[in-house]
């Protein structure tokens, strides 16, 4: 099986979970891993929504897929398009890891007035001056040392991450997390998800043994949402659904109308369509 993946540090370390899975699912074939860079990991000076950022690291990667080249490709399912390219699937989802989003060196309500935060996402731009208004967001890019380094470099006072990128490079920085009801996390944001092609049946019934069902289902409702929404990667939404013993738990916030609206829903483990929509239209302010 001819594995794709990013060639950054962390895609890479993504890639080796999705091998142990497989190894200890049973899998004895060969998993040969390729490398590829991404325009994302290319241009770092774009912001993502600037780049059309709708499968900036997950574009070639479909290519090589569609092409035969590989046979499947490891990728973070917050990055990968709502709207998936005609003849592909998303054959797994490893289990969730933290959802939450950190910021580094100190907590948020502790910066001072004026104090610049890196991130390029609208998201949690919109998050942060919602909560700190009296803060500057300033553009930032890269991997996640890269992203400290230049941290401790005094570029910015302080940056945001995802906890769950940390917790797999098994960097033990102190980070304090940003209240999730709050700073509600990206759709998809910890998952990781394995794409091959949707008419591969040898390899969709290799990979269904390493799929989590309960986090295809919480991040099933989250993408239907963003769907419903006409919302991509870039949007400044956040939803975050947790399986209950009655329904699906679902926190959202969106500021796509320029004001923010926060949402918090019980829907039924069998929802319907109605559901998804209706809590659409409570994010747009209907």
């Amino acid at each position: 099986m001819k594995v794709g993946t990013r060639e950054s540090a962390l895609a890479m370390r993504q890639t080796e979970m999705f091998v142990d899975a497989m190894r200890a699912s049973g899998f004895k074939g060969a998993l040969d891993v390729i490398g590829m860079k991404a325009m994302g990991d290319i241009d770092l000076t774009s912001s993502l929504d600037k780049m059309g950022a709708v499968g900036a690291f997950v574009r070639e990667l479909d290519e090589a897929l569609l092409q035969g080249r590989i046979d499947v490709s490891v990728n973070s399912l917050k990055d990968i398009p709502i709207d998936m390219a005609p003849g592909l699937a998303i054959g797994a989802i490893m289990r969730r890891d933290p959802v939450e989003d950190v910021i580094l060196p100190c907590p948020l309500e502790s910066l001072k007035a004026g104090a610049r935060i890196g991130t390029s996402s609208i998201r949690r731009i919109s998050m942060i001056k919602e909560a700190r208004p009296d803060v500057e967001c300033v553009p930032l890019r890269g991997n996640i040392h890269t992203r400290m380094d230049k941290l401790d470099k005094g570029e910015y006072d302080a940056i945001v991450l995802a906890k769950a990128g940390l917790h797999r490079m098994g960097i033990g920085r102190e980070a304090y997390v940003l209240d999730p009801s709050a700073f509600v996390p990206a759709p998809a944001q910890g998952a990781v998800a394995i794409e091959c092609r949707s008419d591969d049946e040898e390899t969709l019934a290799l990979l269904s043994a390493i799929d989590d069902k309960v986090t295809r289902e919480c991040v099933t409702i989250e993408r239907l949402i963003m769907k419903a929404l006409g919302a991509g990667c870039s949007s400044p939404v956040g939803i975050n659904v947790r399986k209950l013993v009655g329904g699906f738990g679902v926190r959202a916030a969106s500021y796509m109308t320029g004001m923010p609206v926060h949402e918090y829903v019980v829907i039924p483990h069998d929802y319907k369509e109605e559901d998804i929509a209706d809590i659409a239209g409570r994010l747009r302010g209907e």
